[in-house]
């Protein structure tokens, strides 16, 4: 029995996935997934072969439950020149060290969702990602119809980069993929033409404003030197008149919008 959902005595706390968890991960999976995972699989998550994780357990469930899973998150890093969103992650990326985590499943048992625990989770990968200077970007698939998921990582910036038509193959039918990704440590997708060409136009009408500001300055100069010498010329040429001394000329600003 687990809590119930929404249980103000719930304690819920994160820690790695460990090999006692076999059992109840493999349950988990069993009972979220439309997909039968491999024993090898569950292997090497609590044996950390190649493979990172976190469980979420609920300290205050009775009956010796307290250290029992009721989520987790598992991932793997790759590298960045092997993955299928290279294309995705700038130049930099080509380069051998350039890595990426890639998240393989995430779940939270019924009785405890709504509770931010899958948040939690990504977050952990997430910090974990941005730990490593070679990491790039976090990414993963989820599946088109799984809308509170898609919603999750939306909320979390991540963002939706690309469809993948028929992905998933369940029960003899295809179902489309839609790819997240999470840039992290400077991580940036590679500018498109859309983008390149807004750039440009930025650059454009800023160099346009800097020419305009100079032509207007020298302008100003002109008229200020044309009004000092126009001065110069009343003042000699009213000097014999009385009362008309120290006559001054005032400049107006030039602004461009």
């Amino acid at each position: 029995m687990v809590n119930p959902k929404g249980s103000s005595q719930s304690k819920i706390c994160y820690r790695p996935i460990r090999p006692s968890d076999f059992d109840v991960l493999e349950r988990i999976h069993g009972r979220l997934f439309p997909i039968r995972y491999e024993s090898a699989f569950f292997e090497d998550v609590v044996n950390r072969r190649d493979i990172v994780s976190w469980g979420a357990v609920d300290l205050s469930r009775p009956n010796g439950q307290s250290d029992e899973l009721i989520g987790f998150v598992t991932a793997r890093i790759v590298l960045a020149k092997e993955s299928e969103i290279v294309d995705l992650l700038g130049y930099d990326s080509a380069k051998s060290d350039q890595t990426l985590v890639y998240v393989l499943t995430l779940g939270v048992v019924e009785a405890y969702r709504s509770l931010g625990i899958a948040s939690s989770l990504i977050r952990e990968v997430v910090k974990y990602a941005s730990s490593i200077p070679t990491c790039r970007a976090v990414y993963l698939h989820v599946i088109s119809f799984n809308i509170s998921a898609i919603n999750l990582y939306k909320k979390m910036s991540f963002k939706c980069v690309r469809k993948l038509q028929g992905f998933y193959f369940i029960n003899g039918q295809h179902y489309d993929s839609f790819l997240f990704v999470h840039y992290v440590n400077g991580g940036r997708s590679p500018c498109s033409p859309l983008q390149l060409l807004s750039a440009f136009v930025s650059y454009m009408k800023s160099g346009f404003k800097a020419v305009a500001a100079k032509l207007c300055k020298n302008e100003v100069r002109k008229i200020s030197r044309w009004e000092k010498c126009r001065e110069s010329h009343s003042l000699v040429s009213l000097s014999t008149i009385p009362n008309k001394r120290n006559m001054a000329v005032e400049s107006t600003g030039c602004e461009f919008v």
